[in-house]
C-alpha cells in the first residue's frame, strides 16, 4: 500500500513547485498590499549587497574587534547611503524596538557566528537608541547555543532565547512555538499521516512571534550537503520553525520548496529587517556540521543587505569560487565524494525564493559592491 510519504514524493518536482509558487505569490501580493512601506523582506534595498573586507580582521586565528567594527560601520553606511553609523542604524531601529539577533553556531568551532560581530551589532543598536535589555540573541536549540558559548559573548543586559532544548530527529513538539503562526505544506516525514496537522505544519518560534519586534539575521558562509549552501534564507527557514527535518527526508528533498515557504510567513517576513552575513571564515565543502577545518578558509569579509535572496546568491558565488580554486565542482553539480555524500543538493531554493518575491536571485541584476579596507 502506497504511503503518504511515497505519494508526496511521486509528484514531479516541477508540478510541486508550480503549486508552491502559486501559494507564495498570493501571500506576496497580500504582503505587498499591506506592507508597502515595510522594512521587512526584501526590504528597502532589494537587490543590493555590500561586502566589506579587512585583511587584519583575523590574526593568528583570533578575531580582531577594531577591524570588525570598522567593517560593520562601513558596510552599514554603504548599504543605506548614510553619512554616519548612527544614521545608518536609525534607518532600521528606534528606541522601544525589541530586537532579536538570529545567530548560527552549527559549524562550531570552525565556522560560527563570531562574538566580535555580535558585539558590534549591539553597539550599532545602541546608537539607534535600543537598550541592551531590549536585545535578544537567539538560537533554536539551547544545546547549540551553550556548546558555542553564546551566553559568554553577550554584552551586559543582552538576553538569550531558544525554542527547543536540543536537537532531535523528531521535531514536532510545539512547546516553545506559537500555535497561531504556522505554514502548512503537503510534505511529511516518512511514516507520518498527511491528515495530521502536526505532521504537515511548521510552527514559528515564540521568539519571533511574541518576544521581538524586529530581527537581524546573522548567518555564516557555509556549504551544505543537502541545501548546497546554508546562508541567510536557510538560517531563517530552518532556525525559526519546528518540523524541518521533513524537508531533508530521503532522496526526494524538499528544501527548494520548504525554504521560501517558511521565509514568506508574514510574521518572519515582516520582522526580518537586516541581513549581516558573517563571512570572516567560510566553509566551501561539506556541512552543516564541521568535523575538521580542511575545507575552511579565511574570507575576511562581512556582507550587508536587507534582501536575503541577493545576499545568498552572492554568498554562493563566493563559495563556488573557492571550490573552483580547489578543483571542486559547483555546489549545484550532482557529484559525490567522501564529504559531499549526497547528489541531491538543492541550492535552487535561492532561485525559488526569488520567484516567490522574496528578493533578487539574478546575479546580473544585483547591485553588488565590494570594499577592501586594508
Amino acid at each position: 500500500m502506497e504511503s503518504d510519504w511515497d505519494r508526496i514524493n511521486s509528484i514531479k518536482r516541477r508540478d510541486y513547485f508550480s503549486l508552491m509558487t502559486g501559494m507564495l505569490a498570493a501571500a506576496t501580493r497580500v504582503f505587498a498590499d499591506s506592507e508597502s512601506e515595510s522594512l521587512g523582506i526584501p526590504g528597502p534595498y532589494r537587490g543590493r549587497v555590500v561586502g566589506v573586507q579587512h585583511s587584519k580582521c583575523i590574526r593568528g586565528d583570533r578575531f580582531q574587534a577594531e577591524p570588525i567594527r570598522a567593517m560593520v560601520t562601513r558596510g552599514m553606511c554603504e548599504l543605506t547611503g548614510a553619512q554616519s553609523s548612527e544614521e545608518a542604524w536609525r534607518r532600521f531601529f528606534h528606541p522601544g524596538d525589541i530586537v532579536g539577533i538570529k545567530m548560527n553556531p552549527v559549524g562550531q568551532p570552525f565556522v560560527c557566528s563570531s562574538p566580535e560581530v555580535l558585539r558590534t551589532i549591539v553597539e550599532g543598536l545602541a546608537l539607534a537608541g535600543v537598550k541592551a535589555s531590549d536585545v535578544v540573541v537567539y538560537e533554536r536549540y539551547r544545546g547549540n547555543a551553550e556548546n558555542a558559548g553564546l551566553e559568554k559573548w553577550l554584552p551586559e543586559g543582552v538576553r538569550m532565547a531558544w525554542a527547543s532544548p536540543a536537537y532531535s530527529d523528531f521535531q514536532q513538539d510545539i512547546e516553545g512555538y506559537d500555535p497561531e503562526h504556522f505554514v502548512d505544506l503537503p510534505m511529511v516525514l516518512r511514516g507520518d499521516d498527511l491528515r495530521n496537522p502536526t505532521a504537515t505544519r511548521s510552527y514559528a518560534a515564540r521568539f519571533i512571534t511574541q518576544q521581538v519586534t524586529k530581527l537581524i539575521n546573522v548567518p555564516v558562509l557555509k556549504s551544505h550537503n543537502a541545501a548546497g549552501v546554508t546562508l541567510a534564507l536557510k538560517n531563517l527557514s530552518h532556525g525559526l520553525v519546528n518540523n524541518v527535518n521533513r524537508s531533508h527526508d530521503g532522496p526526494q528533498l524538499r528544501i527548494a520548496e520548504f525554504t521560501p515557504a517558511v521565509v514568506a510567513m508574514p510574521v518572519i517576513r515582516r520582522k526580518t529587517v537586516l541581513q549581516i552575513l558573517d563571512a570572516t571564515k567560510g566553509l566551501y565543502h561539506g556541512g552543516p556540521g564541521i568535523m575538521h577545518d580542511d575545507y575552511v578558509w579565511e574570507h575576511k569579509t562581512v556582507y550587508f543587505a536587507t534582501d536575503p535572496v541577493a545576499i545568498d546568491r552572492v554568498g554562493m558565488t563566493m563559495i563556488d569560487a573557492q571550490r573552483k580554486k580547489n578543483k571542486l565542482a559547483p555546489v549545484k553539480a550532482a557529484k559525490t565524494d567522501d564529504v559531499w555524500k549526497s547528489p541531491y543538493r538543492q541550492p535552487e531554493h535561492i532561485d525559488n525564493a526569488g520567484a516567490a518575491g522574496l528578493g533578487e536571485s539574478d546575479l546580473a541584476k544585483i547591485d553588488w559592491k565590494s570594499i577592501k579596507l586594508a
